[in-house]
């Protein structure tokens, strides 16, 4: 059975992508996942606060005692010309492609041009195969259009892109006014791939000492709904691979995803929460339903039941809400 797939211009031995996540950390934990059959990693994401903190610890530490003694100025170089930013994420990326054949992606997450662009070259230099970035942003100001906002993800990807030569994908939210759109633009501006779609992680109220929380919730198979309509639309009509991601957990959801055009499906809550070794078992058995269903290959499958290639087009749009929505049937009481 020939499962390999090409994603970012990469060929991999399967569609089988392990998203960042924490489990990213650890060297040996790789090592585990490539045994286990993941075709690509995605690293845990290097966050664009981390990178202003570094540059203002840093400048804070440089210009400590400086105003006492008026030579001192003088015996550290300036803040500008100093190696700043968590020089260890380059480091997990070096020693990840040296301890394993897995490509290795990076992750950058953020929500403006800032220091993107410095570390995506620096990201490139240690060896990463590609790069992700991940916009996470979440406009509140009343006074931003809608314009705005989707030129700041345009412009983030423009600026990385002028700077690596390496293959950048564009990880997602959906919540845009044409989502359509928006694909289209950044697959113009040169998008290698899009994952889709970003989860927003939202805060919990603490009832007992009435604070707010951070709160992170394992996805469902039920989140895989949105990106698998949004693939299906997108397949074959955009250059860019398309990755899908969230609600993931089992073969059959894989399967899915790679029917309406995913060129890579990416697990994370099912890892996190059944162990490494799960990797292998959704291999196994999606390539058991292959067999079963007299396909040759993934790339065989692939699209098939997407918008452009299903039998009733109108499936994925409005018609499906309306044939939902009547044959909907209420449970008997």
């Amino acid at each position: 059975m020939d499962i390999t797939t090409n994603y970012l211009g990469l060929k991999l031995r399967s569609p089988l992508v392990v998203s960042a996540s924490p489990l990213s950390e650890d060297i040996d934990n790789i090592k585990r996942m490539e045994d286990a059959g993941a075709a690509a990693v995605v690293l845990y994401s290097l966050f664009e606060e981390q990178l202003r903190q570094d540059r203002l610890e840093m400048h804070q530490h440089l210009e400590h005692g400086t105003e006492s003694f008026a030579e001192a100025l003088s015996y550290f170089p300036e803040s500008s010309e100093y190696r700043l930013g968590p020089e260890e994420y380059l480091k997990h990326i070096a020693a990840a492609k040296k301890s394993t054949r897995l490509p290795v992606i990076a992750s950058l997450n953020g929500s403006s041009v800032g220091g993107w662009t410095e570390y995506a070259k620096k990201i490139q230099q240690a060896g990463a195969d590609a790069l992700e970035l991940n916009i996470y942003y979440i406009p509140t100001d009343m006074s931003l259009s809608g314009q705005v906002v989707e030129e700041t993800y345009l412009n983030i990807l423009k600026a990385v892109k002028g700077e690596v030569s390496i293959p950048v994908s564009v990880k997602l939210s959906p919540f845009f006014s044409n989502f359509a759109n928006m694909a289209k633009r950044l697959d113009d501006a040169g998008a290698n791939g899009l994952v889709m779609f970003n989860r927003f992680y939202q805060p919990d109220i603490e009832l007992e000492s009435l604070e707010v929380k951070p709160n992170i919730l394992l996805s469902t198979p039920m989140a895989m709904r949105l990106p698998l309509r949004w693939i299906a639309l997108l397949h074959g009509k955009v250059k860019a691979s398309l990755a899908a991601t969230s609600g993931i957990h089992r073969a059959s959801d894989a399967l899915k995803m790679l029917m309406v055009g995913a060129d890579a499906t990416m697990l994370c809550s099912t890892v996190i929460r059944h162990g490494i070794p799960q990797i292998a078992m959704i291999e196994r058995e999606m390539i058991n339903w292959l067999e079963e269903h007299e396909y040759e290959s993934v790339s065989q499958l692939k699209g098939s039941l997407s918008q452009k290639n299903c039998p009733e087009p109108a499936a994925f749009e409005r018609a499906q809400y309306m044939k939902a929505i009547t044959n909907f049937a209420l449970p008997r009481t």
